[in-house]
């Protein structure tokens, strides 16, 4: 049975569309689960993956959930995450193999039994399509439609529509791989008081879904990093996918009211039905003090009203907590698999190289000019990394802490010298002599970064300088990326070279 809240038209009218939302429903929503193992409330809030795992947005399939989230500079990118009861999370593959940009806010849907991934990446936004989610994922196609953070919604009549930043929407072709005509604005956001201190209006990551005859539309508005108060989620709903939005007075429905707080800029919602009439909103936070650590996913119940609006069950504002549940570890990695791990990603902005995975050893080539960045995203604020790199022919290398090319801090060797890394080029006069220096670590406690070197891998000598990162974050250098456990390497002179990298080592310190 479909109950919906009829708009006032004509009675035949009326009747078309009731019969079209029923279809519409029947087709577009995941049918509801026999047996899906459902959340216990007083298990959240909780951060699902600890992190940087910015923007996530969820879909239901049946039993199954996946999940994704921006992935930036990163190749292979847009990891596919899946849980059958949403506490336990395991990535199962990552979705876009080639770069096509700064991938931000992406939104995973099903529709007639194919799975799409839309997303914003240089400029335009683009769409790849699956049977499942695991892949294989097509090749990605570029809608050549401007906006980021979209959210896609189909009409009672089957029309499909992406919602986009700055609360525009365009109609998709019905096979949802092309745009019809321009985007137009449709809804100008939620109002906050003059005097909330955030980064920007910044109406965006549009998500929307249908409910008991309303359609609601989850934005993002205040900003995503900037001031710990600036970011915040909303909600509107209308009889129509289009509008006109009616605010909920239960706005922001999240947000971090306080710099005491535990989590700041809370943000960047996506709303859903978990099955057994649960529902749920996932969205990221920074922790209090670890903007380096990038934006952390948390999961909250959310409750319906007896007038047809939700809210967060219990909001706490400065009491509010979240217990971890490590679905995301790090792992130590000898690289005798025949594939490499997950975990690993290129730097696609600086160079995607062709790297050779033999008899336990990684061999990354070398570039002039740019360098060659392998990186992976830490599970934890403290922690102590190590690896061994062998250097051939005339190249700098080394082990460090990663932003960007122009933000990177660690310790390697530049040809036979050792030294450190500041601001993403050596430093001079840290340098010291280590020509038959292999093996690097780092020890990262309460943001401050000690460095070591080794010929052997058993004696190590820590060098007398440590490191403040505490500042390796976007408020202070733009961008949102985080601090990432990262090998590079890059030509010294004209010609090539490489490193052959081995015995990756991460142990979490607390």
């Amino acid at each position: 049975m479909c109950f919906l809240r009829l708009p006032r038209w004509p009675l035949t009218t009326a009747i078309i569309w009731l019969a079209a939302s029923c279809w519409w429903m029947s087709c577009s929503s995941p049918p509801p689960p026999s047996a899906t193992p459902t959340a216990v409330e007083k298990d959240y809030p909780a951060v699902i993956l600890n992190g940087d795992f910015p923007d996530p947005t969820i879909v239901r399939d049946g039993e199954d959930f996946y999940l994704t989230h921006s992935s930036f500079h990163a190749v292979p990118g847009l990891p596919i995450w899946h849980s059958r009861n949403l506490r336990e999370w395991k990535m199962i593959t990552r979705a876009l193999r080639t770069y096509v940009g700064n991938v931000w806010a992406p939104e995973l849907i099903k529709h007639d039994d194919q799975f799409f991934l839309y997303f914003p990446a240089n400029g335009t936004n683009w769409v790849m399509t699956a049977k499942s989610p695991a892949g294989p994922w097509s090749d990605p196609v570029n809608l050549k439609v401007g906006g980021i953070d979209p959210g896609h919604v189909v009409a009672p009549d089957g029309k499909r529509y992406l919602h986009l930043s700055a609360g525009k929407a365009v109609e998709l072709a019905p096979d949802g791989l092309s745009v019809k005509g321009e985007p137009q604005t449709v809804y100008a956001g939620w109002p906050y008081p003059d005097d909330w201190v955030a980064e920007c209006f910044c109406l965006e990551s549009p998500k929307l879904f249908f409910h008991k005859g309303f359609y609601h539309l989850v934005s993002a508005q205040g900003g995503t990093a900037g001031p710990a108060t600036s970011h915040m989620a909303v909600s509107a709903r209308s009889a129509s996918p289009l509008g006109p939005w009616e605010n909920s007075p239960h706005n922001p429905f999240i947000r971090t009211y306080s710099a005491e707080e535990f989590w700041w800029s809370k943000g960047h919602a996506t709303v859903f039905d978990a099955g057994d009439d649960k529902w749920f909103a996932v969205y990221h936070a920074f922790q209090k003090n670890l903007r380096q650590h990038g934006r952390q996913v948390l999961l909250e119940p959310v409750a319906w009203t007896a007038d047809g609006w939700f809210k967060l069950v219990e909001p706490d504002k400065d009491q509010f907590r979240a217990r971890t549940i490590r679905n995301h570890v790090l792992s130590s990695d000898d690289f005798s698999s025949s594939e490499l791990n997950l975990q690993w990603q290129f730097d696609g902005s600086q160079f995607t190289p062709e790297f050779v995975l033999n008899d336990g050893t990684l061999t990354l080539p070398a570039q002039q000019g740019k360098p060659t960045v392998l990186y992976a995203q830490n599970s934890d604020p403290d922690f102590e990394i190590s690896v061994r790199l062998s250097p051939g022919g005339n190249v700098e290398t080394g082990l460090v802490l990663y932003f960007r090319p122009d933000a990177f801090v660690g310790i390697g060797r530049t040809g036979s010298k050792g030294t450190l890394f500041t601001g993403g080029i050596a430093d001079e006069r840290r340098a010291f002599d280590c020509a038959r220096c292999e093996y690097w670590k780092l020890r990262l406690i309460d943001n401050a970064l000690s460095m070591y070197w080794s010929e052997d891998g058993k004696s190590w000598t820590k060098h007398q300088r440590s490191l403040d990162i505490s500042a390796l974050h976007g408020n202070a250098h733009g961008g949102f990326a985080s601090l990432k456990p990262a090998v590079f390497v890059r030509v010294l002179d004209r010609g090539k070279g490489n490193v052959a990298v081995d015995d990756f080592a991460y142990e979490p310190l607390r």
